[in-house]
């Protein structure tokens, strides 16, 4: 494991926290290739001495994807500026992951509140809707992914986060807003990184894990190196990827060229000042940094204390 970049300071994890998260959540679920068999109970119905959690449910404007969205509060007073909080997608195997040992260490430092985005299903994924919902548009309109999903709608499901998810789950809790993070992988860190690059401003710690930047959205690394500070400010962009080795189905994972492009641009960004940091893991494939990668940045916001120094800055 390595930190290849860092604007950061103290990226490194302690030996005894990766230690925690290998042993926890990489041996139990490796989300090599997901298993789709149906979910059995996850944290919050088994309950915790750490976390209490409530469940909500959402439609999209259309009516053609349905969401259950988990919201874990912290059983800890929040600090005076309030609760940092991170939203998860692919909320339902996210929730599958979480443990009581990963709430116990994040209740040491500051709690974060965990809100869950996933949809009505007892799957661990909805491979149709989140198509849709993680990724920007190839073209004008949507068209299908490299699977025949279709796909696109990743500005609808922004709108959605914006302004029903978001104010509807934080409602009466004490929020930091300037430590409102999201976490995806995959497609979900396709969605994270398109929304890093885009005019909204909900969201200012960005976690994108192992991102498909396939030949459909390989177009964000070039957007990533272009010169708009604006839509950047009070941002923080985290990157994490697994194996460098691309799978057997080249076209549904980064290609090594796009892959190199894309530390290349990071290090720019970096030399040039802005708030971002590359995290290695060439042990782990595409779908282990799903069970990698969420605890760390949950951990991430819990000891670290994030400032708004570190973030890029607004142009005046």
């Amino acid at each position: 494991m390595s930190c290849v970049l860092s604007r950061w300071k103290n990226r490194h994890l302690a030996r005894p926290v990766v230690a925690l998260i290998l042993t926890l959540f990489f041996a139990a679920n490796s989300y090599a290739r997901p298993n789709m068999a149906p979910l059995g109970p996850n944290i919050a119905d088994k309950g915790s001495a750490y976390y209490h959690f409530s469940v909500s449910t959402f439609d999209s404007v259309d009516g053609r994807r349905h969401y259950k969205v988990w919201t874990g509060v912290p059983d800890k007073r929040p600090p005076p500026a309030g609760y940092p909080v991170l939203y998860l997608l692919d909320g339902n195997a996210a929730m599958d992951t979480l443990s009581e040992p990963l709430l116990k260490q994040l209740s040491a430092g500051t709690p974060p509140v965990i809100v869950a985005v996933g949809y009505q299903t007892a799957l661990p994924f909805d491979v149709i809707a989140r198509a849709y919902d993680y990724t920007p548009p190839v073209t004008n309109l949507p068209s299908p992914d490299l699977h025949g999903r279709e796909n696109g709608g990743a500005h609808l499901f922004r709108d959605l986060l914006e302004d029903n998810i978001v104010p509807n789950v934080e409602k009466g809790l004490k929020i930091d807003q300037s430590k409102r993070g999201i976490w995806g992988h995959s497609y979900g860190g396709v969605f994270v990184l398109d929304t890093y690059l885009s005019s909204s401003s909900l969201f200012h710690l960005y976690y994108s894990a192992s991102p498909s930047l396939n030949q459909n959205y390989a177009v964000l690394v070039d957007r990533l190196g272009e010169n708009d500070n604006a839509t950047r400010c009070n941002k923080q962009l985290s990157l994490y990827e697994g194996d460098d080795t691309p799978g057997k189905n080249i076209r549904s994972e980064t290609a090594p060229e796009v892959l190199l492009k894309l530390r290349s641009t990071l290090e720019a960004l970096h030399s040039a000042g802005l708030a971002v940091s590359y995290w290695s893991d060439p042990a782990l494939s595409h779908g282990q940094m799903f069970t990698a990668s969420l605890p760390r940045a949950l951990l991430n916001i819990a000891t670290e204390q994030q400032s708004s120094n570190a973030m890029a800055p607004c142009p005046k």
